[in-house]
Formats: structure tokens, sequence, C-alpha cells
């Protein structure tokens, strides 16, 4: 009788803690590694939206250098994200930068999320017209640019990629996919959110 009662009190102790561990993860953090005052303000406002989640600003912080290959002119993602969990953050951490990023394996990469970690980065470079040679379209970066930050969260909440082109958590081989897609989750990919929350 004793030992059933301990182990019921064990079992209410470590549900407090864990709801306690996702009650603090329960905000959205937005890392600039960039200074780019209007993407950071149209982000905030839109992701705080898009989750229904409060989203903080944190102070600007340089790119980790080690992280560039000079023989590729890129710098490595994972190895940023990997620099950036020494400091440990508490809530589903976006950091955003405007260097161009790739990832072994991949020419390039418009981002990339460490589910476990609860951080993701995405990079400004590829999302304006610009890049590709074409006059600037200032709206259609910061719709790409919500897109791209929109995705990269989705694996921190659990969403793998979509088999929807239209859905945010489409992989995007190239900028014609992000154009193509939503910013928002697909009918499944809500539901799927809903279950993780």
């Amino acid at each position: 009788m004793q030992t059933s009662f301990i182990k019921t009190i064990f079992i209410i102790f470590i549900s407090l803690i864990f709801s306690m561990e996702v009650f603090a993860k329960d905000k959205i953090y937005i890392l600039p590694l960039v200074k780019q005052e209007d993407v950071i303000v149209y982000l905030k406002n839109n992701l705080s939206k898009i989750f229904s989640l409060e989203v903080e600003v944190l102070e600007n912080i340089e790119i980790p250098l080690y992280s560039y290959n000079p023989r590729r002119k890129q710098y490595n993602s994972t190895l940023v994200l990997k620099e950036l969990l020494k400091d440990k953050f508490k809530g589903y951490t976006l950091a955003i930068c405007d260097v161009d990023l790739y990832a072994e394996g991949l020419n390039f990469v418009f981002g990339e999320a460490s589910f476990l970690n609860k951080i993701c980065i995405i990079s400004l470079t590829r999302l304006r017209q610009e890049y590709y040679g074409l006059p600037k379209n200032n709206n259609l970066f910061l719709e790409r640019t919500l897109k791209e930050a929109v995705h990269e969260l989705g694996h921190l909440f659990g969403l793998g990629h979509c088999s929807n082109p239209k859905c945010v958590m489409y992989f995007s081989n190239s900028i014609l996919d992000t154009d193509k897609k939503d910013f928002n989750f697909c009918i499944l990919c809500k539901k799927k959110l809903k279950n993780v929350n």
C-alpha cells in the first residue's frame, strides 16, 4: 500500500517537472545574427499569430567564424547551430542570418532545424530577388522569410516534411518551391501540430 502511494507521488512529481519544462518552452525566441530590423519586426508579429505564442527578440550576436568554409564560400548551418547551443536557450529558438548556408551533402540550405535542441536557423541570402539577378521585391522577400521561418519552427514542433506542395512544410529544393507554397500548414499538418501541443 505504501509502495503504491510512493509510486503515485513520484509519477505526479515527474509529471509536474515535465509540464513545467513544456511551459517554459511555450515561447518563441528570435535570435538575430544579422541587423535587419524590418525582417525581425515582421517575423515577430506574424509568428506570434501563426503559432499563438509569445515571441521575444533576443540581442544580436555574431555568427561563429569557424563555421565558414572558404572552399565553398558558405557557412555550415550545422556548425552554427552547434555553437548556438552553448547558450542553452529556454524556448523554441529561431536564429536568423544573412550568409549563404549549406549542410553536408547539399549545395545549399534555406535553413536547418535541430528538433531535439529546439533551435533552428534560416538564411536571408537566397530569399532575395537580387540573389538571382532580379529586381528587388521587398514584399516577396518578407513573404519568403516568413515561409522559411514557419517551416523550420514547424520542425521544432515535431513536424516532418509534407508531400503537399502548398503546405509550408513542403521541402524547398529551390526558391520556386518556396514561392509556390503557402506560409500556413495544411490540414494534416495542423492536426499533427495540435497533437504536439
